[in-house]
C-alpha cells in the first residue's frame, strides 16, 4: 500500500501542469510587472525631479538628527521654516529643510566642454587640473539651486574628484544656505486683493566679485528679462516678471548667480 501511494504522488509530480494554469500565472506576472512600472522588459523612465523628491523623502525617514534644532523638527516642535530663518538659527542638517518644505532643484551651467576655438557646449561640471609629481589631478565643481517657488531659494557650491559627489555636495550646501525672499506687485493699487504676488516689491541691487546686478519690479505678463542662468534662480524663487541690469564680468556665471541671490536677499530689508 505504501509503495502505491508513493507511486501516485510521483505521478502527480511528473504530470504536466494544465495550459490554463500556465496562462493565468503568466497574466499575473505581466500585471505585476506593469504595476512595478515596467513595460516590455524595460524600466519606466522617472522624472529627475520626482526621483530627487523620493530620495529626499527616504533620507528624511531614515534621518537621525544630531543638532538641537534637528531634534525639535523631527519631533514636530518646530514646524515653521520662516520662523527658523527669522530667528537666525543656523541650519546644519539639510534634512531639516526637506522635512518642512518640498523643494525643486536645478543645476547652474558653470562649466564648458572642449570645443574648437573655445566654442564648447556649456555644462554643469567645471573641470580643473592640478600639476603634481604623480601627474594631473582632476577636480570637478558644480553649482546647484533649490527652491519651492513660493519665496524660498538657495544656492550651493560643491567640489569633489568625481561628478556625482560634486552634485550631492552642491545640493546639500544649497539647502543649508536657503533664504526667504519677499514677493510683491509692481503696483499693488491695481491688483485685486486675492492676486498672487508675481514680482519683487521694490528695486534691489546685488554684487559678487566684479558683477553688479540690479532688479526692478515688472508688470504682469512682462516675463523674466534677465540671463538664462539667473532665470533658473528666479523661477525657483517664484518670481514671474522682472527687469534687470548687469555690469562687470557677467560671463563668470558663478559671480552672476551669487549677485542675483544677493539682490533677492535684500527684498526682506525695510527701507525708510
Amino acid at each position: 500500500m505504501a509503495e502505491k501511494e508513493t507511486i501516485h504522488k510521483l505521478k502527480d509530480l511528473i504530470e504536466p501542469v494544465p495550459e490554463e494554469i500556465l496562462k493565468l500565472e503568466e497574466e499575473e506576472k505581466v500585471e505585476k510587472f506593469k504595476e512595478e512600472g515596467f513595460s516590455r522588459g524595460r524600466p519606466k523612465r522617472i522624472d529627475p525631479q520626482e526621483r530627487l523628491r523620493q530620495d529626499a523623502i527616504h533620507a528624511v525617514e531614515s534621518w537621525v538628527p544630531k543638532t538641537k534644532l534637528g531634534k525639535s523638527v523631527k519631533e514636530g516642535k518646530e514646524k515653521d521654516l520662516d520662523k527658523i530663518l527669522q530667528t537666525g538659527k543656523r541650519i546644519l542638517e539639510p534634512e531639516i529643510v526637506d522635512k518642512l518644505i518640498s523643494l525643486d532643484s536645478d543645476m547652474i551651467l558653470i562649466g564648458q566642454a572642449k570645443g574648437k576655438f573655445g566654442g564648447g557646449k556649456r555644462r554643469a561640471w567645471r573641470q580643473t587640473q592640478k600639476k603634481t609629481k604623480e601627474g594631473n589631478v582632476l577636480t570637478f565643481s558644480s553649482m546647484a539651486i533649490v527652491g519651492d517657488r513660493k519665496g524660498h531659494v538657495g544656492v550651493g557650491f560643491g567640489r569633489a574628484k568625481e561628478t556625482l559627489p560634486t552634485r550631492e555636495k552642491s545640493m546639500r550646501n544649497a539647502k543649508l544656505s536657503l533664504i526667504k525672499i519677499k514677493l510683491g506687485f509692481e503696483s499693488p493699487e491695481s491688483e485685486p486683493k486675492e492676486a498672487v504676488p508675481h514680482t519683487i516689491p521694490f528695486k534691489v541691487e546685488g554684487k559678487s566679485g566684479s558683477v553688479r546686478i540690479t532688479l526692478w519690479p515688472a508688470a504682469r505678463g512682462t516675463g523674466l528679462v534677465i540671463g538664462d542662468e539667473c532665470k533658473k534662480v528666479l523661477n525657483l524663487a517664484g518670481i514671474k516678471d522682472i527687469y534687470s541690469k548687469s555690469e562687470g564680468k557677467t560671463k563668470t556665471t558663478f559671480n552672476l548667480v551669487r549677485a542675483c541671490v544677493d539682490a533677492l536677499s535684500k527684498t526682506t530689508e525695510l527701507k525708510e
